[in-house]
């Protein structure tokens, strides 16, 4: 890890410090919070495999309205997502160990209704990655890596989070163990992850989509994990910032006596 990652994560915990000094957080407070994460996640989430949802048109569909001219398995994947959020959140709050039923209950949940005969099953046949300069795995395989992903996780406990959020992120990709919702899948394991160690989740932007998937491609071909670290814990700074600015709003400026240069008041 580079000096200037080791910085980076620095700063993350710092502000992880302030959030957990300002604990406990009032019950409407969590439950805005809550609302606009899972809007976020969900929304950026689909939107880098391509769903077309905008993110108000994303809120509207997770309050149970139809929106005219997307698909059905867009529609789905909006409320697919959001309920596999509420799985993690409950693997978390029973402090339950990592396994693959687990990550198997997640990609179930993030397929229902849209492929079941793939849902929360290891694929049967093999698959290419377009634009990604490694292979997955052959299907056969795909038990014994999976096994080796859980046995890995648990020896890197003494890990940074965020490293070992970021690695078991790219580890799950690189072996790419279902036919379909394997970046969603993944994604949900990164932040699994992190909120298990007390970090709040790390959104990954639709905008930032190909540093990310370069980010992603750099770690599988050469085992080294800093961009992609780098980009996740990004992620956790902005969604730290983000809950701060909220319990710890910036004060009012006191309006000036006079209108400033080149600003316009309505009378």
């Amino acid at each position: 890890m580079t000096p200037e990652l080791e910085e980076r994560l620095k700063a993350v915990d710092a502000e992880k410090a302030k959030l957990d000094a300002a604990r406990p957080l009032s019950p409407n407070t969590i439950a805005s919070l809550r609302d606009k994460m899972i809007l976020e996640w969900t929304y950026h989430s689909n939107a880098i495999e391509g769903n077309t949802l905008t993110l108000r048109e994303t809120k509207v569909v997770l309050e149970g309205i139809t929106v005219g001219g997307k698909s059905l398995r867009e529609h789905f994947e909006a409320t697919n997502h959001r309920d596999a959020i509420l799985y993690v959140e409950e693997i978390v709050t029973q402090k339950e160990r990592s396994s693959e039923w687990q990550i198997k209950n997640l990609h179930g949940l993030i397929l229902k209704g849209i492929d079941n005969d793939e849902a929360g099953r290891y694929r049967r046949e093999n698959v290419a990655i377009a634009g990604a300069s490694t292979t997955p795995p052959d299907f056969l395989h795909l038990d014994e890596e999976m096994r080796n992903l859980i046995a890995w996780l648990e020896s890197a406990e003494r890990m940074h989070p965020i490293e070992r959020a970021a690695e078991l992120h790219t580890r799950f990709v690189k072996i790419h163990p279902f036919v379909d919702g394997n970046g969603r899948t993944g994604r949900l394991l990164l932040n699994l992850e992190l909120m298990k160690a007390g970090y709040p989740p790390a959104v990954i932007r639709k905008e930032d989509r190909l540093t990310y998937y370069n980010a992603l491609d750099e770690a599988c071909v050469t085992g080294v994990y800093d961009s992609v670290t780098r980009l996740v814990t990004d992620a956790v700074q902005r969604t730290l910032e983000g809950y701060l600015a909220v319990l710890h709003p910036p004060p009012r400026s006191e309006p000036t006596s006079k209108p400033l240069p080149g600003i316009y008041f309505d009378t």
